[in-house]
Formats: structure tokens, sequence, C-alpha cells
């Protein structure tokens, strides 16, 4: 499929299509009548999205330049909606690498309007006193104001909408913590927006004349401090007052430790955020209303907000999450499929039973898996392995699931990241833990050669040095417990959702 296949608006070019905002951002474009090429390091992770048929996607990475240049061939408007959150050292230097070469691809290409999504800063602080993450958002949008192309930089604080990051963090803080003892950042003003006006914002900023180049702020009508938010999220949500007591000797580093192992955030991630909330982050003014006019009732408000993202996630309809994005030093290397693998070891734990259940209830199950239906065995050892990995540094178990029934390729689930998924016969998930190594586990929905089904599972690991070996060896005694139990009890699940499903069609009366 080419892209004049696709539609005759204008084309856009969309990177971080993987992530929270740009897989929300393409079906809004296209609805919106214009054709849109996605840029993925990872084509494959897009391929369930319902949009996937009406778009192009191309395999490449901002920071190659020759990849990016062949991805801004016939665009109009580009759209950088990548950074390295979570990401370790060197993060600058990659993010100013990366701006650069899309400025100049853009600029050669010839395309018409960049549109950036960068961070509200506070007024009035150097730019040196900013975290690294603000810093280098700032410097970013810079970047691409100079490249010589029209550009829209639109500096947002806090996104509030289902699956976001900070919406994920101020949700599982307020519900779990009745009682909170909190960093002094509490009591710091700040301006959120609703994810569906940064959305809106998005869009018209493809069709601004062409003499305007520059930073707009953009929030909703409302200035709040965390604490407010906390407090308002509480009252919305239904759930009892909280009582929140600030500490002010809890750093961003300690406060971003305490973040991580209270909500599904990790700190590496919740780290960045909470520097940022060191600082009043308010809008200054609201010039985008010139050429982006607000329809009747937007902005939208911070509760009206709230109830929109809670409703989502309520109706488990959450289109994309903070999640859908990779984790810097995640492992990303596919399953090697070589029987005669020449990479070194490849370890694999291998169960299979009959299932006296239709191979449609078992895949149900088997989809399934994972976040509030747990992973079927020994409950208490997945818990600990989830809190070693937080305390490691790791993602845990608490990330859940996307939806509470279908998976697609790249949703991530709880530890794991979902790498292929064959409807009806296969789910492949690669291991996103604190691992000595890479891991997947496979589950299959089989018929075998007599009409009966047949469940198949495989726990493979390929280890790094001569700790991964060790670690495999110390964890192999465990399998027994856990594996076996898991196929087990997903064979059981699978007969109870058939039964349940023949008294649903079960004439009563």
């Amino acid at each position: 499929m080419t892209a004049d296949d696709l539609g005759t608006g204008p084309l856009c070019l969309v990177t971080g299509a993987t992530g929270y905002i740009g897989g929300r951002l393409v079906p809004e474009l296209l609805a919106a009548g214009l054709r849109v090429r996605c840029l993925a390091r990872s084509p494959e992770r897009l391929r369930d999205h319902p949009w996937a048929g009406r778009v192009e996607v191309v395999r490449g990475d901002v920071t190659d330049a020759e990849s990016v240049a062949a991805a801004m061939r016939g665009v109009g408007v580009a759209y950088y909606l990548v950074h390295a959150l979570g990401a370790g050292g060197g993060f600058e230097e990659t993010d100013r690498r990366a701006a650069r070469i899309f400025g100049r691809a853009a600029h050669g290409a010839g395309v018409h309007r960049l549109v950036y999504l960068g961070a509200l800063t506070p007024y009035g602080v150097p730019e040196e006193r900013l975290s690294p993450h603000l810093r280098s958002r700032a410097e970013v949008g810079r970047i691409l104001l100079g490249s010589g192309v029209p550009t829209a930089v639109l500096r947002a604080a806090i996104v509030i909408g289902s699956g976001s990051a900070s919406f994920e963090m101020l949700r599982y803080l307020t519900e779990r913590l009745p009682v909170m003892v909190t960093p002094s950042w509490v009591h710091t003003r700040i301006q959120p927006v609703a994810v569906r006006d940064v959305l809106r914002t998005l869009v018209g900023a493809a069709r601004m004349p062409p003499e305007v180049s520059r930073a707009f702020d953009i929030g909703g009508p409302d200035i709040l401090t965390y604490r407010d938010m906390m407090a308002r999220y509480a009252a919305v949500a239904g759930l009892p007052h909280r009582l929140i007591l600030p500490v002010p000797m809890l750093s961003p580093g300690l406060s971003s430790h305490w973040v991580g192992l209270v909500t599904p955030v990790p700190a590496s991630i919740a780290r960045p955020l909470t520097e940022s909330l060191r600082h009043e982050v308010v809008c200054r003014e609201h010039d985008i209303a010139r050429y982006v006019p607000d329809p009747p009732g937007h902005p939208i408000g911070f509760d009206e907000a709230l109830r929109l993202a809670l409703q989502q996630v309520r109706e488990a309809r959450v289109t994309t999450r903070w999640s859908s994005a990779s984790l810097p030093g995640a492992p990303s290397d596919p399953l090697p499929t070589d029987p005669d693998w020449a990479g070194g070891s490849l370890y694999c734990d291998h169960r299979e039973l009959d299932v006296d259940a239709p191979r449609d209830s078992l895949w149900r199950v088997i989809e399934g898996i994972g976040g509030d239906n747990g992973w079927y065995s020994f409950p208490l050892a997945w818990a600990v392995r989830g809190w070693l990995d937080r305390l490691a540094g790791g993602v845990g178990l608490r990330r859940g699931r996307r939806d509470a029934s279908r998976l697609r390729v790249g949703d991530s689930l709880d530890f794991w990241r979902v790498e292929e998924i064959e409807p009806g016969r296969l789910l492949r998930l690669r291991a996103e833990m604190r691992l000595p190594g890479l891991a997947w586990l496979e589950m299959y929905a089989e018929t075998d050669d007599s009409g009966r089904t047949r469940f198949r599972q495989r726990a493979l690991f390929h280890p790094r040095g001569l700790l991964g070996h060790v670690y495999w060896w110390s964890v192999s005694p465990f399998h027994t417990v856990v594996f076996s139990g898991m196929a087990r009890n997903i064979a059981r699940a699978a007969l109870a959702d058939a039964a349940a499903r023949t008294d649903e069609r079960t004439p009563t009366g």
C-alpha cells in the first residue's frame, strides 16, 4: 500500500505512533481527512491497531538520518512526538541529535510544517535550573524552530487522559493511600490539560498559516496544586476524603522511588515527572486559540477530564497507555526462530496437555491472562517477582493491561510485552523485567489429529553471561510449581468458560 492509496488530504508524518499521544493522534488525523505515514522502529507493533490498514508505515528511527529522510518524502506536515523520558545518562545528546536530524530532513524534503508536543516550563526560571528532561524538551523545541521549517511547539503540563503516565500516577496515589505522606511539591501550582484538547490542538496545528512559527502554551481552564488534584480525583471517583501530609525532606529522587512503589509508573519514568513538579507550570498565554479556535465546551475542565478518563478505565476502553511505548533499556530482540540457533544457549521449559473445552474457550483464557485475571499459578510467587523487579528499578506487575479481554502486538502486560499474537492460536510475550538475559513466554491453543483441544506452553530464556546461566538453573526448580500449575489452571479456566457459555445459551423457564 502506498500513501497515494490512503486519501486525498495532505500527508502527515507521525513519529511516536506506538506511544500514548501518537497512537491517539493517528485516528484523529484520519478523521480530519489527512493522510498519515507512521515512522516506527518496529512497524509490526502497529499491525493490530484499528486504523493500521488506513496508514502507511515505514521502518526507521529518528536518530537515523537516512531513514528519516526517506520517511519525509512527499510529507506536508511532520509530527515530532518522541522523547527520552525514562532514559539513562546521555539522553540529552540523543534528543539533541534526533531533533537536528529531523529538522534537517524536513527542510531538505520541503515539508511545510513541523508540530512538536513539548513540555510547559516555568517562566522566569533559568534553564540550567530545570530538570534534565524539561531542559531537553525546551532545547528540542528551539532546534526545531531553528530548522528553517515553520514550526508549532505546543507546550503542555500534565496531560489528563486514561492511560497517561500523569493520570495513572495521580489515580493510584489517590486510590491506594487514604493517608499520604507526600513531598513538598504537592503545593506546586499546575495547569493540567485534557488529552482531548491536546489532540484537537495537534490536529489543528497542521493547518496553521505558513508565517506562524513559534511556541504556544496549551492548558485547561483550571490552575491547581497537586494536592488539589488528588482531592478532586477522590471526589470525582467517589472516594472518602484523603488526608495529605507534606514532608519537605522528600527529595525528587526519593519521591520518585516512593511513587514507583505505589503506582504502576516505574521510578525511571516517575523521576522526570516528579522533578518537573518542583516548578510552577502555568500558561501565560492562550494564543493558540487564534489559529485553533476553542469549540463550545473547550478547553475541558479538570473534573470533566477526570470523569472522561475514569469512564474509559472502568469500561476497559483505554485506547493507548504510557506503557505502549517501550521503556528505554527494555529488551527488543525478537525471539530467535532458527532451530539450530547460533546465538548461544536457549533454555526452554515446555508444557502441554489436553483440554476438555473448545479451542475458542481456551483462547479466551489465554488472551485474557494477566492484569486483574492474574497468571493462573502461585500468585504469591508472581507478586514477589514483581516486587523484586520494582526494587531493582524495573516495571513490576502493576502495569496491568490496556484492555480487559483483547491484546494487540506491542501492548504491555504486567512485566511482559506482547511480541506476537495469532488470534485463536498463539500469544508470545517478551519479558521486560530486570533479567540477566532475554526471556519469552509462549502459549498456544491447538487442535490435535483427533480433534481434541490442546494447550501448549513454552518459557524460553537466552542467558547473558555466566550470571544468566546461574539465574536459569537457580529458578528451574520453581518451574515445576509455577509453569505446570499455570498450564493446569488455564485448562480448568477454559473448561469453566465453556460451561458458562453453555449456561448462557441454555433457555430457562
